[in-house]
């Protein structure tokens, strides 16, 4: 008798480049969030390096060697595609302009970083399968779920702005909900493969369990940005990983999900939203306007090549007590100034526009959609949060493994042309074909 668990075995384990593919992109995002202890930005920028520090750019290191030993550094063989060139001359700029910013010591240490995950990002590009990407994905959602037990086990103290706000170990709440905002889109661009079951890795009921722990943490962490990505991400991997059957669904079943929540959970989509603080604060967004307005005057002053990586996270402690530029590309203009944000917004576009041809073909469009799906969410949530522009982060981590990921599937090549032995209606011809047509059929012609 044979027994089924929840984690069937369909068919032979695909191919695989082989476990970095998974363990070096996981390693390099928990290396520079998961944190066991917590210290001020001022610390940060002012260069000091305690153990944490250490084995982080421990780990970084060794995941450059473990590359160059593996792969070696040689020019490449073909020619570049215009996403992976956007992707290096954006980490290429980022990482120069740490030579002039006023943090050198921080600088340096960070656009090296993002060299490496550059380099990691462009082999995985040029030598993964979407299995691997696909396990990444999948052990990415385990490690978060893990981390939420984490967080609910054993909470670690909190800053008083944080006290009520759910994280795990000294992980911010926004970056938990980074953490959180992608693992819900992964989790429901495998859930909703419904003509491609072979994608998924786990029991559907384990993917809806999942669901709902990430959900339930992600509204527990107050984290408003990372829940309107969410959100965001949710109706547009929807309204393009199932193709225009997936749009209609997301114009019917958006707006009935959208009066019930309105008219059931009013008061507490107002309570989330207001997180308890005064109109004056949810007004200027907890102090982020008076933070982008003096980001914007430090632009004007250097508008051309920017004041550097790293700048943006010291030039404000004196003045308003914050660190970062909080919105993505008010922290591209102030560290990389007009060179370095055009260069930004260039991957973006390239990115979008190269996932949005992937998606018509049918073979793609479910993990094309995912990607758009996360790459909306990143957008929406950079309003808040500088992650996206910045080095060194599950969100700039995640930006080049997105970049990686469409071009493994150009790699892979999309829907065979019409009349391929891939084709399935051309298979259906030839099917129909071969098999002799019934008698009254063939003698049609001879009945009065």
């Amino acid at each position: 008798m044979t027994v089924k668990g929840i984690f069937p075995r369909r068919a032979a384990p695909p191919p695989s480049a082989g476990w970095w593919a998974v363990a070096l992109p996981l390693a390099l995002m928990l290396a520079s969030d998961y944190k066991l202890r917590s210290r001020e930005v001022d610390q940060a920028v002012g260069g000091s390096a305690d153990l944490t520090v250490l084995i982080e750019v421990a780990v970084y290191g060794m995941a450059a060697l473990y590359l160059v030993y593996r792969f070696g550094l040689r020019p490449p063989t073909r020619r570049i595609s215009g996403l992976l060139f956007a992707a290096w001359m954006f980490c290429a700029y980022v990482a120069f302009s740490a030579l002039w910013s006023p943090f050198k010591s921080l600088g340096m240490v960070r656009g090296t970083q993002l060299m490496i995950t550059m380099l990691l990002a462009h082999i995985l590009a040029t030598r993964a399968t979407l299995a691997d990407l696909r396990r990444l994905a999948h052990v990415f959602i385990g490690i978060v779920i893990v981390s939420v037990g984490i967080g609910v086990a054993h909470p670690f103290p909190r800053t008083r702005l944080t006290e009520e706000r759910f994280n795990w170990l000294y992980v911010h709440p926004v970056q938990a909900g980074v953490y959180l905002g992608i693992a819900v889109l992964l989790t429901v661009g495998y859930l909703i493969r419904w003509t491609t079951p072979r994608d998924r890795l786990w029991h559907p009921a384990i993917y809806v369990g999942a669901l709902a722990v990430l959900t339930g943490a992600l509204v527990a962490t107050g984290t408003r940005g990372a829940a309107l990505g969410a959100a965001l991400g949710l109706v547009v991997m929807l309204a393009t990983a199932r193709g225009p059957k997936g749009r209609v669904d997301v114009v019917v079943m958006g707006a009935a999900v959208a009066v019930l929540g309105v008219l059931a959970f009013s008061d507490s989509i107002l309570a989330f939203v207001a997180r308890g603080e005064s109109a004056e604060t949810l007004s200027s967004l907890n102090s982020r306007t008076d933070l982008w307005s003096l980001a914007m005057t430090a632009y004007a002053e250097e508008p051309i090549f920017g004041r550097g990586l790293g700048a943006s996270r010291g030039l404000f402690l004196d003045d308003i007590g914050l660190g970062g530029g909080h919105n993505a590309f008010v922290n591209a203009l102030v560290d990389n100034g007009t060179v370095g944000t055009a260069a930004f917004v260039t991957l973006l576009l390239t990115l979008a526009f190269v996932l949005l041809m992937l998606a018509r073909h049918r073979t793609l469009r479910a993990d094309a959609g995912m990607l758009l799906g996360i790459l909306g969410f990143f957008l929406a949530d950079s309003i808040t949060t500088e992650g996206l522009a910045a080095p060194a982060n599950v969100s700039s981590v995640w930006l080049l493994l997105l970049v990686a990921w469409a071009e493994t599937m150009r790699r892979r090549g999309g829907d065979p042309p019409p009349g391929a032995p891939g084709d399935d209606q051309a298979a259906r011809v030839r099917v129909s074909a071969t098999v002799p047509a019934s008698p009254h059929v063939e003698h049609a012609a001879e009945q009065p």
